[in-house]
């Protein structure tokens, strides 16, 4: 229709695939890098390319970008894909911090980390499945 125009994704808005993937691969390498993450760390397998892939594929289509994860896994499931791992507080506030630092690194605008960090911990929050 004219006149009409389409907001802009999340995924556009934070640089499209090559950005995404930038964040994602800043996000696993603190993972492993950083001692204080080490508790998330060791509920991922070795090496990680999996669990990196599976996180882009998510994301990108979270923010609206190409729907990778569903064509090739299915339905995301989150919590239920998560169960298998003991996820309490300590987990949910290493993955926020992790990515937090992770958007800063690569440079995402402050208004979106916000915005993004919002709906981040409403997730990680509903996967917490042990009692602290």
């Amino acid at each position: 229709m004219a006149g009409m125009t389409l907001s802009p994704t999340l995924y556009d808005t934070i640089g499209g695939e090559q950005r995404l993937r930038e964040l994602v691969d800043r996000f696993y390498d603190l993972m492993e890098l950083e001692p204080e993450f080490a508790g998330i760390r060791a509920l991922h397998p070795t090496p990680m390319d999996g669990s990196r892939d599976k996180l882009f594929m998510f994301l990108s289509g979270w923010m609206g970008g190409p729907d990778l994860f569903v064509e090739r896994h299915g339905h995301p499931r989150l919590r239920a894909r998560h169960l298998p791992f003991a996820i309490g507080s300590s987990e949910r506030d290493q993955w926020l911090r992790a990515m937090a630092w992770a958007m800063e690194d690569v440079g995402i605008d402050e208004a979106l980390r916000l915005r993004l960090m919002e709906s981040f911990y409403q997730t990680a929050d509903w996967m917490r499945n042990k009692a602290d």
